[in-house]
């Protein structure tokens, strides 16, 4: 049974990643289009077909092979060296309409020429100039290189360049350090590519930092310590491929990775485990949303049907017809709306029955914010039809209706006066309504994506009057609208009966909890005023705050607080993961300056640590709170992805994890639903972000968990973006020094953690793959906190591999 499960796992995901080889790149990593310098190429080690003819390959001189060093060898280090064109997928035909784009005569010259400046262009390399010109000169061999590009120039280049021979691609590479061009490379001319590599990335570099790396180049490679080196001594840190090294960067193509049985626990299988239907793992995935959204439906189908069939039997239905029964069937819909929309905000009552097991496993308590708009969405299309129908037809039909029908029946209701419109207009039900139709438009306008994140988008002068303050503030003109609501619901038209106006029913105990919740934040938040521990405001204008934790304080790993600063305003509260883990006797916090409070909060202090003798601005916090991070201990495996600032929940959760860490289980069977006390058994943690000057943010935590890391529970990965991938010219002595520095130190150059760090956007494809292969049949957390973009590429990827795979992928994501 376990082999005939291995085969049919193995054969499932074979023909996934065959059916995605072509869609992979562009589909799982668009996300991240806007954060590359531009789209690199990757050239398989596999030999081309051969050209004949017109694009047969220039005759070359004779190339010294390259040997391998044992040394190299021994340290397990090795690379591949496959790209110089700038751009995926780029063949002469696209070089060619480059170079004519940019060509141009001089003189009576039979061909047209490009500066050698456009070199660059024509490549691809547009975004890297100063390397495409140190390319150029190699290809022209140092040589007047400084000269017009014919395009029997530039296609000789571009061959060469293509060449999938080893050799040829290593004598480039060498003749791009060789500064003289005299077949030895000395330190300096190392140091120098460094300065160029790291420039060309983006990567911070000093003087004595590209010294200390070309000294290690040069005590490796010469062993004779002749002062130089040459290409075959060169080509070995080239030559070997290292073990295990297989990219989660992406790559134009799609291969299926080599995980052996090994790399499942003890090399077990589940006994019996079939492939899910897709409609299974949506039904898994959406059950809990299903089912509340249905009963929500039903309640509001039902109330409207209730009073339209209540109201069609009423004498007012003769002057007004179906209109009243729409209007008031619209009414009775937003009574329950206008008390539902409350719940989800009631965050402290969220955070508590989050806690209890067999609630939180029905309930989404995940998607409160979701089912709050989802609730606003009911009342702007109740309101369109309670108000519509009463203005556009219900008044109009009392004002004009035949004066004896009138007497017949609402008369009374009236004082035995037929209003025209304008006095229905002017009576207290109707004002009350109108006057709340125009707050709840300005609260939701204000509440949309644009001005609540103050769009680029929106007029410069919007932009003035909207963010996230406006949007707060806004939202408080709700108080005034559930005042109108009890004034609008006491003087009806059409009835005087007090059982009749339940307007107030609906709304008392959703208003009155969470009067409570505000009441309860203001009474506990007096006494959470913190003592600052140590504040770093780091690059990037992010700002770490180490704070005392009160006494009493308890909360779970993923959890966020509440931040209020009197010195911006004593109104004012404002959201952030908890970077701390439960067990520290702190708490702290990484903030991303976004808008004006956190800017504010930033430059405060910034003044506070810079001036030292400025005391820091006084805090006070609410909270804890649940959020979606928190049910990472349902899991046995976990996969933690942010980006940028998005990994701040997941560094508490790792820290929880290793200070609770289990021995490995014998196998997967009988996963079990664990309880809140228990952790992970292994956590998965990808880290992505664009620039260097990030890995700042989480320096110290990153080598704390590394530290902590022993039973290698948990495994991380940094991956950064504006460095060009693995095999692009462009990083390839970055990757070298990386390689080399870590395994001599066991410290990463370039985020100077114990945590290698990867080039290039990630492969999600690639990791999901390697994820269901080493974890055969079982139940896989994955959680996210970053744009919304890419949660939809990832959580595509979760459905596919758990109806491909018999690895069951679980979608995750943070909601603010």
């Amino acid at each position: 049974m376990d082999s005939e499960l291995r085969n049919t796992h193995e054969r499932s995901l074979i023909a996934l990643m065959r059916s995605s080889t072509s869609s992979t790149s562009s589909s799982s990593t668009s996300s991240y289009s806007s954060w590359t310098p531009d789209e690199d190429a990757i050239l398989p080690l596999s030999s081309p077909p051969a050209r004949t003819g017109s694009e047969a390959l220039p005759q070359e001189l004779d190339r010294p092979k390259v040997a391998e060093n044992g040394a190299i060898r021994g340290m397990g280090l090795g690379f591949r060296l496959v790209s110089f064109s700038g751009h995926s997928g780029l063949e002469w035909k696209d070089i060619e309409r480059r170079f004519d784009q940019i060509a141009s005569r001089t003189g009576n010259g039979p061909e047209a020429v490009v500066k050698w400046s456009g070199f660059g262009f024509c490549i691809g390399m547009q975004q890297s100039l100063e390397f495409a010109n140190e390319l150029l000169r190699a290809l022209r061999g140092g040589r007047d290189w400084k000269v017009d590009i014919t395009k029997s120039d530039m296609r000789r280049f571009w061959f060469r360049m293509k060449d999938d021979s080893f050799d040829s691609r290593m004598r480039i590479f060498f003749d791009m350090c060789d500064r003289n061009m005299d077949g030895r490379i000395t330190e300096p001319d190392i140091k120098q590519t460094i300065l160029l590599s790291a420039f060309t990335n983006k990567l911070s570099v000093t003087q004595e930092e590209a010294e200390d790396y070309a000294a290690m180049i040069m005590d490796l490679l010469d062993s004779k310590s002749r002062g130089y080196i040459e290409v075959s001594q060169m080509g070995s840190l080239f030559k070997t491929r290292p073990p295990n090294s297989s990219s989660l960067s992406s790559s134009p193509t799609t291969q299926l990775p080599v995980v052996t049985n090994n790399g499942v626990q003890n090399g077990e299988f589940p006994e019996e485990q079939e492939l899910m239907s897709r409609g299974e793992v949506l039904f898994r995935t959406y059950w809990r949303r299903a089912w509340i959204i249905l009963l929500w439906v039903i309640a509001c189908f039902v109330l409207f049907y209730w009073k339209f069939v209540q109201y069609r039997d009423r004498s007012a239905f003769q002057v007004m017809g179906y209109c009243l029964s729409t209007a008031k069937g619209a009414a009775e819909t937003l009574k329950l709306n206008m008390a539902l929309i409350l719940l989800p905000v009631c965050r402290n009552t969220i955070t508590w029955l989050r806690k209890h097991p067999c609630i939180n496993s029905a309930v989404p308590f995940n998607d409160n914010i979701n089912f709050h708009k989802l609730i606003a969405g009911g009342i702007v299309v109740g309101v369109i039809l309670h108000g519509g129908t009463h203005l556009a037809c219900d008044f109009p039909r009392i004002s004009g209706a035949d004066k004896t029908l009138f007497k017949q029946t609402i008369a009374m209701r009236f004082g035995y006066h037929q209003p025209n419109y304008l006095e229905i207009l002017t009576t207290i039900e109707v004002a009350s309504g109108i006057a709340m139709v125009i707050l709840m438009v300005i609260a939701f306008v204000l509440a949309t994506k644009w001005p609540r994140r103050r769009s680029a988008k929106l007029p410069l002068s919007l932009r003035k009057v909207t963010g996230y303050n406006t949007f707060w503030y806004s939202h408080h003109l709700f108080i005034l609208v559930y005042g109108l609501l009890i004034i609008h619901s006491m003087f009806l038209f059409l009835t005087d009966k007090w059982l009749e106006k339940t307007t107030w029913m609906y709304v008392a105990f959703p208003v009155l909890l969470y009067i409570g919740e505000r009441i309860f934040r203001a009474i506990r938040s007096g006494f959470y005023e913190v003592d600052i521990l140590k504040a770093n405001p780091y690059p990037g204008k992010v700002l770490y705050l180490k704070m005392q934790k009160p006494e009493g304080f308890e909360y779970q790993s993923g959890m966020y607080i509440f931040l209020q600063c009197p010195q911006i305003s004593s109104l004012e509260w404002h959201p952030f993961s908890l970077t701390s883990g439960p067990q520290d006797d702190y708490l702290s916090v990484h903030i991303r300056t976004l808008g004006d409070w956190s800017n504010q909060i930033y430059a405060h202090f910034q003044e506070a640590v810079l001036s030292r003798g400025h005391s820091c601005p006084t805090l006070y916090i609410d909270g804890p709170y649940g959020a979606a991070a928190q049910d990472y201990v349902k899991y046995d495996i976990v996969v933690l992805i942010g980006l940028g600032i998005g990994a701040t929940p997941f560094i508490s959760i790792l820290k929880d994890i290793l200070n609770g860490v289990q021995a490995p289980p014998s196998d997967h069977r009988g996963l079990r639903e664990r309880s809140l006390g228990k952790k992970p058994l292994k956590a998965y943690f990808y880290w992505t972000t664009r620039e260097q000057s990030s890995f700042d943010w989480f320096r110290d935590s990153m080598k704390e968990i590394s530290n902590s890391n022993k039973k290698k529970v948990v495994e991380m990965h940094n991956f950064l973006t504006n460095v060009y991938r693995e095999g692009d010219v462009r990083s390839a002595l970055i990757s070298i020094i990386q390689a080399l520095h870590h395994s001599k130190n066991g410290i990463d150059v370039v985020s100077n953690t114990p945590i290698r760090t990867h080039f290039a956007r990630p492969n999600w494809f690639n990791i999901f793959s390697r994820l269901a292969l080493k974890h055969r049949g079982a139940r896989i957390g994955v959680f996210y906190c970053g744009p919304s973009n890419l949660a939809r590429d990832l959580k595509g990827l979760c459905t596919k591999f758990s109806t491909k795979t018999t690895t069951r992928f679980v979608f995750h994501k943070e909601n603010y």
